[in-house]
């Protein structure tokens, strides 16, 4: 029951160049538009399988099918790989006719901070961008500055400072943390797609989420913030346990359709 991908969710394997991927296809999902998954895990740990269930449920709330690539993790891969990973998949939907306008990038923690990292990537390449980002509970400074470190302590069981500082030292392996591909909190953010930003009241990222917010609509990005009350860590992942597991990813599904839906040109990035 927990943990499973929906029955009506078809599971593919395929390459995607050298990377470990999967096709994730609800039952009567619109072929056209695609959700490039980037799950979460530090830069270290995690992968389609720990990932696979939240992927699928995201795919089936917004009506479209989800690309859920294992890219390169550290230490044995540091920075940049999951970034020329991740950028290296949206151009392979490109090359398979797929329409910049119906790709929302999309990651939990790490993979949230690598879905930012992926639009600026993208944007500084000139790259036409997709039609939207989504960040769930995303990890967005390597330097772990974040105030709610110390003041979300006590009611996050899940992420520590000390064990997130572990898995930046690995993936930057020596790079500067304020570097904005790793750190996309300190990146010039002008340009990018509309931006979905969910986050825990009781989480030690939540500081992480509401500078990216500020930040990003500073930069004239129009940024949804939903702080969602009492919850953890990338609570989504608790589907079947948690209520509010499923409603956060129905408002993913609903924004995913909204992004996707929207007839406006496609946004280019530029150097």
């Amino acid at each position: 029951r927990f943990f499973k991908v929906p029955s009506d969710v078809a599971v593919e394997p395929l390459n995607v160049g050298t990377l470990t991927a999967e096709w994730l296809r609800p039952a009567g999902a619109r072929p056209d538009v695609t959700v490039l998954y980037l799950h979460g895990g530090g830069y270290a740990i995690g992968s389609v399988k720990s990932h696979r269930h939240l992927a699928a449920a995201i795919a089936k709330a917004s009506g479209a099918r989800a690309l859920l690539i294992d890219y390169r993790r550290a230490p044995e891969n540091p920075f940049p790989a999951a970034v020329e990973d991740a950028v290296a998949g949206y151009r392979w939907l490109l090359e398979q006719g797929q329409t910049p306008g119906r790709i929302v990038v999309a990651g939990d923690s790490a993979g949230g901070g690598l879905t930012v990292a992926t639009l600026l990537a993208l944007r500084d390449a000139g790259e036409t961008l997709p039609a939207a980002g989504v960040c769930i509970s995303p990890w967005v400074d390597l330097a772990c500055s974040g105030q709610s470190y110390q003041t979300k302590a006590a009611s996050d069981p899940i992420v520590t400072r000390d064990g997130v500082g572990r898995m930046a030292s690995w993936y930057l392996a020596g790079a500067d943390p304020r570097t904005p591909l790793a750190s996309p909190l300190n990146a010039d953010l002008h340009g990018l797609p509309p931006l979905l930003i969910h986050v825990g009241s009781d989480e030690v990222l939540l500081d992480d989420a509401r500078q990216l917010a500020a930040r990003a609509r500073a930069a004239g990005v129009e940024a949804t913030l939903d702080v969602w009350p009492e919850m953890i860590h990338v609570w989504h992942w608790f589907l079947g346990m948690l209520d509010e597991a499923q409603r956060a990813v129905d408002g993913i599904g609903e924004f995913v359709r909204s992004a996707t839906s929207l007839m406006t040109a496609p946004t280019r990035g530029s150097a």
